[in-house]
């Protein structure tokens, strides 16, 4: 949107003057990505003011792409005028959604709301959506839409033109066109290009091979992601367990539904619980409890890592040059488990693992951290080695001892926060959770703790009769 300032200002001042006739010409002059955009600038009354005005598609198009606290605010809005043009003005607005964009809203809204919601539609509109809601809410039944065109295998082309012409405009897309038999059980879909291009007076059945693709509504959403992603599908049907159709889910909800996923797995990655809401809109005390519980956890295994210092407090006293490399060792082994865990996860999620694979994954794992290790231990070695060569510091007369130390320390390190970090998520998958649960904090912590205990150990193998 062009100057968004001056927009906003020529919206306030038409709505400030009532002019409705000439705001409704300038809406109708906006797509719904700018009215969205509108949206943001306006206050809760202006919003709705505006949202009076806007034709039955603006209407769907402009409620999808706005977040679901503005959606809620909206609704509320007509819920809470007792006129009756408002009252039927919901109505309409609920009837007109799309049954899948209506789930959405409708399963984030509490019980009771979402209830007096749904008794404003109409009793065909009220059948599909309190039949959408009742499947688990995760699953793809909540993404599913009725909206769709079938027909049946024995009719000719022409035909099927014809039944689209006459019922096509009740279809979300019409990008396929779905094939059922007398019992409404999917036998095929072919696309409508094929339609376009095939003799008028073709059957059905002469232009479907009876293989497709289909979802199943009691399975989980991060299915049906992972099938789009394999097929390449703008669309694709859901059927129940007999095979009958009962809906289609198109790409743009899929989107949705990742996007949602990928939020959910970075914040989990990150050490906290997933955001409700944007991070603007999210409440100061709602953020700090979605990030209090796992700073107390972490908090509560960093501690560990204290009383395993505490341990070894005699060998420290005796050589308080070794406190100098703790950061630097448990830092190392945090990392190189970090870095492990982010890898494994997403290769995890991209199915390019699976938990069969976990053996190869720790062979390759292994190697890689002894490799990692060596590096980071040569450069240790050479740290140590050049600083007391040079005079820049004095690690004493046992410091090559020292340095080896170091070096050896953080080869165990890296190797163990690497398989740490590696086999953590797959363990997690095993016990049913998600390995995004594997947060990089949490690893880290772990490999923090274990690093302080390698330490010490080799430098009681080498240090031991010396500084020891």
């Amino acid at each position: 949107m062009k100057d968004v300032d001056a927009m906003k200002d020529r919206f306030v001042s038409l709505l400030e003057s009532k002019d409705w006739r000439f705001l409704k010409i300038e809406i109708e002059h906006l797509d719904s990505v700018e009215i969205v955009e509108l949206f943001e600038l306006l206050n809760e009354k202006e919003r709705l003011l505006v949202f009076r005005l806007l034709d039955n598609q603006k209407t769907k198009d402009v409620f999808k792409k706005l977040s679901h606290s503005n959606q809620q605010k909206i609704v509320e809005g007509f819920s809470d005028n007792s006129r009756w043009i408002t009252k039927f003005k919901l109505a309409k607005l609920l009837n007109n959604i799309e049954p899948d964009d209506r789930t959405s809203f409708l399963e984030e809204l509490p019980e009771e709301l979402a209830q007096q919601l749904i008794n404003h539609l109409s009793p065909e509109q009220r059948g599909i959506a309190n039949n959408l809601l009742k499947y688990p809410k995760e699953s793809i039944g909540r993404l599913m839409t009725t909206k769709f065109v079938a027909i049946k295998p024995d009719i000719t082309v022409k035909q099927a033109f014809d039944y689209l012409r006459e019922f096509g405009h009740k279809s979300e897309t019409l990008n396929i066109i779905y094939v059922i038999d007398e019992h409404s059980r999917l036998i095929d879909y072919i696309p409508v290009k094929d339609l376009i291009l095939a003799n008028p007076e073709s059957k059905i059945h002469e232009l479907i091979n009876y293989k497709f693709i289909s979802l199943k509504a009691e399975d989980d959403q991060e299915i049906a992601i992972q099938i789009f992603k394999e097929h390449d599908r703008s669309a694709l049907p859901v059927v129940d367990e007999a095979g009958v159709l009962l809906g289609i889910v198109t790409f743009d909800d899929i989107m949705d539904v990742a996007e949602e996923e990928s939020s959910e797995d970075f914040h989990k990655f990150g050490g906290m619980e997933e955001l409700d809401f944007p991070y603007v809109k999210t409440p100061f005390l709602s953020l700090i409890k979605k990030r209090s519980g796992w700073l107390i956890i972490l908090f509560i295994g960093e501690m560990l890592t204290a009383t395993a210092m505490g341990y070894f407090d005699k060998e420290i006293a005796k050589a308080v040059v070794l406190a100098l490399f703790i950061p630097l060792i448990i830092s190392s082994g945090g990392n190189s488990g970090s870095q492990a865990a982010t890898i494994i996860i997403r290769a995890m999620a991209l199915k390019e693992i699976s938990l069969k694979d976990w053996w190869y994954v720790m062979k390759k794992e292994f190697f890689s951290g002894i490799l990692l290790g060596s590096v980071l231990g040569a450069i240790g070695f050479f740290r140590i080695t050049i600083w007391q060569l040079a005079g820049w510091y004095d690690y004493g007369e046992h410091w090559n001892l020292m340095a080896w130390t170091v070096g050896v320390s953080l080869v165990g390190v890296v190797l163990w926060g690497t398989l740490s970090g590696s086999f953590i998520p797959m363990i997690l998958k095993k016990l049913g959770l998600d390995p995004a649960t594997a947060s990089a904090p949490f690893v880290a912590t772990l490999v923090d703790v274990t690093g302080i205990v390698i330490y010490f150990m080799v430098a009681l193998a080498f240090l031991n009769g010396t500084l020891l």
